[in-house]
């Protein structure tokens, strides 16, 4: 079941023969993972990964709406229909929340799986007139990044246009976090702390939903709705099983996505799967590896460490 291991097949030939093509494989797969990444740190520290989830199923019905109001799969199309659904997923899961004696996380569960089947339901009914494949919003096409067509600057190409997306996502992402980082780092510890220092962590919380939908369909080419849910966690958990302060989170969090990138291509190229997929297998067996070492930690100590994140707020 296992294919024999090829050194110069697996480990050599991608950077050299298949450069070309691999290479933005993996610059496309390191960005996405940097991007969920950097956002995920966030939903981790403030127990929403679930939110995530939710807005990464039910930014499709967004998606598909906005294709068949257009006819057009333009980037900004796509966008605009996942920031609408995005806001609309955060709005609902607070109003059922708030308004009624459902608890939130059966309010996640009932919103996203209500949204997907809606969007599922469209693609399936609709997805014809307007050439939207399924398969590819939901697995994503992360190994024909490379034969997309190039973005042109001034007459030259730069890069596929879809990494070059990314790319303007990523830079987005980290000029948010770089600006607003004392509002987003209080407001994910002490709510109450951040409204008595004139901070609005309400809109903090909006804006962060906001991003979250704008770095998903972002994702969305490469791995599709159901792996970037495991990119939006894995860098994140895996960072907050190591360190106790947000900027080494955030560190980390680059480390991971890079790491899992390139171990992704090769165990993608290696078993002839989805790149995207092992992508994922690879930044899990990061995670496996700090839970063990965590593990290890505390047997030789004999006695649980302190509770990691308590001190972050003053990182």
């Amino acid at each position: 079941m296992i294919p024999p291991f090829d050194w110069q097949r697996v480990v050599v030939a991608p950077w050299t023969d298949g450069l070309p093509t691999y290479g933005w494989v993996v610059l496309m797969g390191f960005l996405v993972a940097l991007a969920c990444g950097l956002i995920g740190n966030f939903l981790v520290l403030r127990r929403m990964a679930l939110v995530g989830d939710a807005i990464s199923h039910s930014i499709l019905p967004g998606i598909a709406v906005a294709f068949l109001l257009s006819k057009s799969r333009g980037t900004i199309v796509m966008f605009s229909g996942a920031l609408v659904a995005g806001l609309v997923t955060t709005v609902l899961i607070e109003f059922i929340h708030r308004r009624t004696r459902v608890k939130q996380d059966a309010a996640i569960g009932i919103v996203f799986s209500t949204l997907f089947a809606f969007g599922v339901l469209l693609i399936s009914m609709f997805a014809g007139q307007v050439d939207l494949d399924a398969d590819c919003v939901l697995y994503g096409e992360l190994g024909l990044v490379g034969m997309e067509p190039y973005a042109m600057i001034g007459g030259v190409e730069i890069a596929p246009q879809p990494v070059l997306t990314m790319g303007i996502v990523c830079l987005l992402v980290v000029a948010l976090i770089f600006f607003f980082y004392k509002e987003l780092l209080v407001s994910s510890f002490d709510p109450a702390l951040a409204t008595s220092l004139g901070m609005r962590p309400g809109v903090v919380h909006h804006a962060l939903m906001a991003a979250l939908s704008v770095v998903v369909v972002g994702a969305f080419r490469a791995v599709g709705a159901i792996l970037v849910i495991a990119m939006l966690i894995l860098p994140g958990a895996t960072a907050y099983l190591l360190v106790s302060r947000l900027p080494r989170m955030l560190l980390l969090s680059v480390i991971h996505a890079a790491l899992s990138a390139v171990a992704g291509l090769h165990l993608g190229v290696w078993l002839d799967c989805s790149i995207g997929a092992a992508m994922v297998v690879a930044g899990a067996a990061l995670f496996t590896l700090a839970w063990l070492r965590v593990l290890l930690g505390r047997r030789l100590v004999g006695s649980p460490p302190e509770p990691e994140g308590t001190s972050m707020i003053g990182g």
